[in-house]
């Protein structure tokens, strides 16, 4: 059990694995948790904006509130949920800057031909990937266990059904 709510909050943080209702799109999940409006992006070439999806960071404060909402977090867990909010909002948020940072990149390479990577910079992205998804991951499973132990049996119960692959089923079910 333990292993699939730590799994569904990994991929909830770095993938965004639930789709969360579009009511709560850009709400913190606590009042004193709000954050100022992030200022809106330029608008994308038409042949662009098909390409270019929502950041994690504008989707995440939905996701929580979603997440709290049905895993019904007391009052008495509200220090274990914003430990573990505090975490994926960051990590949403430095999602964030590199997506922005290799649209830049390409973008500023423009029209220049690409070289495809050899296959040793294709395995050393790889590593690179891997290495800095397991330093994310160690940060949410930190911050997933006090939240996790704190779940009264329904609650786990709710939590390992509702994040069962990643939420998945969720979101075919809903979206």
């Amino acid at each position: 059990m333990r292993k699939a709510i730590v799994s569904g909050l990994i991929l909830v943080g770095l993938a965004g694995g639930v789709a969360a209702p579009s009511l709560v799109y850009g709400q913190a999940a606590d009042p004193s948790e709000a954050q100022a409006p992030a200022a809106a992006p330029a608008p994308a070439a038409p042949h662009q904006r098909m390409h270019h999806r929502a950041l994690p960071g504008e989707r995440i404060d939905a996701r929580l509130a979603y997440l709290k909402t049905a895993l019904k977090i007391t009052p008495a867990q509200e220090k274990q949920w914003n430990a573990l909010a505090a975490v994926l909002r960051r990590q949403a948020h430095d999602m964030d800057a590199k997506i922005q940072e290799h649209r830049q990149a390409r973008e500023a390479q423009g029209q220049t031909p690409r070289t495809p990577p050899t296959a040793i910079e294709r395995l050393e992205r790889r590593q690179q990937f891997l290495a800095d998804a397991a330093k994310r991951t160690g940060a949410i499973l930190t911050a997933a266990k006090p939240l996790y132990a704190s779940l009264s049996p329904e609650q786990k119960q709710t939590a390992d059904e509702m994040l069962m692959h990643g939420g998945h089923r969720w979101h075919h079910a809903h979206g």
